[in-house]
């Protein structure tokens, strides 16, 4: 029989908001031992996912992206606008201002394979799981968990 999703995640998992100051939510990840979590808006709809790789940009720092230049002009050989948006990353002070947007999620009752394969595809380590008719955050299934299940 195979395991469905809503059987080996997190139930209720610990959020915070895009409004959450950034120390806040660092020491909730110290304190719990985990390495991330959703955000979540005012009605509780996931808008993003705040994991240890969005916050090593604060001490990694920024490289200058690079360029050429040609008499008195710069020209960028990257997009400069993902650059300014690296620089705001840096600098953020709140959970929004960090987080990654770009959601990946799952619904409860797909199959912890289904789970595995998304994260193996995806390079990530955690799904928050998403109640599939409202839309609303459940649970959130990691590597972990998925490695729990591989023990016989």
């Amino acid at each position: 029989m195979t395991k469905t999703v809503s059987e080996i995640m997190t139930s209720n998992p610990i959020t915070v908001t895009p409004e959450t100051p950034l120390p806040e939510a660092i020491q909730i990840l110290v304190d719990q031992k985990i390495g991330g979590l959703p955000v979540v808006d005012s009605t509780g709809e996931l808008v993003g996912i705040l994991s240890e790789s969005d916050l090593m940009w604060r001490e990694a720092g920024l490289e200058t992206p690079p360029y050429i230049m040609i008499l008195d002009s710069v020209i960028y050989l990257q997009n400069p606008a993902q650059h300014e948006k690296e620089v705001h990353k840096v600098l953020g002070q709140t959970v929004g201002e960090v987080m990654s947007d770009q959601i990946i999620t799952i619904n409860a009752e797909q199959s912890v394979k289904e789970a595995a394969t998304i994260m193996h595809e995806n390079k990530i380590r955690r799904l928050p799981v998403i109640e599939e008719k409202e839309g609303k955050l459940v649970g959130i299934i990691t590597q972990s968990d998925i490695l729990r299940t591989m023990i016989v």
